[in-house]
């Protein structure tokens, strides 16, 4: 190299420069230059929003107020316990399947779920047959039996929304030949009957009740000494075809019926919030206080998502913002509370 002129030095450079310009275009190094550039210029607000608190943050007002709704209030309520308490029994035809329910009721009213069972008949799917509802039944029988529930006190409910199904007929008739009485309600009973075994004494004069069924759903509260109780769409819908904004604005038509200062807590059972209950239940609490309806988005079958459509309209309409979701309550249990 010391022999070599200065312009030789400068051409040699230039060659050796050259060849690594090449070499690095062509493996791809100017591309991936390109895309560190653009990678940069559209990380810094993300990257600020995170690190840096004198930032403003990047989510939208909607963002923080979904946020904010999805927080859970809390709610403490001891109910009272039977004092020499009875064992009674009642099974429930369900629009979605057979459920049963044991008790223990004092003279005052009070009482204790101590056992309870659901199953699943699929009556509304017309798979139930004449054996199916005996062998259910009469394992539901054998049960509180055997737990010391006396056969007279043992009963038997057929909700209005399974009473809406073609086989109900058939599963009545079974039922009858096994020479059991069988209770058949109405919604407007069912809506009372909720009420009589979900709405504390408390609460009658500041809280309302939700009874959200596969078949239909049930509003209910006091006013004047009077209980009234509505219904409207259930859980299940969406196998009519039925369009959910229809529904949504029923069911907020209807519970708008609700007097104003009834609205501050809701008291709230049925299928549908059953699973929403799951997602927030501490330990084995008797009441779950529900989060609001957003949160319950990742609830993606077909049931759950038209409950949840039910749900909001009731909360959207009343402005309620304390559901109460009762792990032990029943209309069944309202209905052996009557007896």
């Amino acid at each position: 190299m010391k022999r070599l002129t200065v312009a030789g030095r400068l051409i040699i450079t230039a060659i050796i420069l050259g060849a690594i310009f090449l070499g690095y275009k062509y493996l791809g190094g100017e591309k991936a230059l390109n895309q560190m550039a653009e990678d940069r210029a559209e990380s810094p607000q993300t990257e600020a929003s995170n690190t840096d608190p004198d930032m403003p943050s990047t989510e939208t007002p909607a963002e923080n107020s979904e946020a904010t709704n999805t927080e859970v209030s809390t709610f403490s309520y001891t109910p009272p316990a039977p004092v020499d308490g009875k064992l009674r029994g009642v099974v429930e035809l369900g629009a979605s399947g057979f459920n049963s329910f044991i008790i223990k009721v004092d003279k005052e009213k009070r009482w204790s779920l101590e056992k309870s069972e659901f199953g699943n008949s699929l009556v509304t799917e017309n798979m139930a047959t004449d054996e199916d509802v005996r062998i259910g039944l009469k394992k539901y029988i054998g049960g509180m039996l055997d737990y010391g529930v006396g056969s007279k006190d043992i009963h038997f409910v057929v909700s209005s929304g399974a009473a809406k199904a073609d086989v109900t007929l058939k599963i009545t008739r079974v039922l009858k030949s096994l020479g059991y009485v069988v209770n058949q309600v109405t919604a407007e009973q069912e809506g009372q009957l909720a009420l009589k075994s979900v709405l504390p004494a408390d609460y009658a004069d500041k809280a309302f009740v939700v009874d959200i069924g596969s078949g239909n759903t049930k509003i209910s509260w006091i006013e004047n000494g009077k209980v009234s109780a509505i219904e409207s769409y259930g859980a299940k819908y969406f196998q009519d075809g039925t369009d959910d904004s229809k529904v949504y604005q029923e069911v907020s038509t209807k519970a708008k019926q609700i007097p104003e200062d009834l609205r501050k807590t809701c008291f709230i059972i049925g299928g549908v919030p059953f699973e929403m209950a799951k997602e927030v239940r501490k330990g084995k609490e008797r009441y779950t206080t529900l989060s609001a309806p957003l949160a319950y988005s990742k609830l993606t079958n077909a049931k759950s998502k038209a409950g949840v459509n039910i749900y909001k309209a009731v909360t959207d309409a009343t402005g309620c913002q304390q559901f109460v979701f009762d792990w032990d309550a029943n209309f069944t249990i309202g209905f052996l509370l009557g007896l």
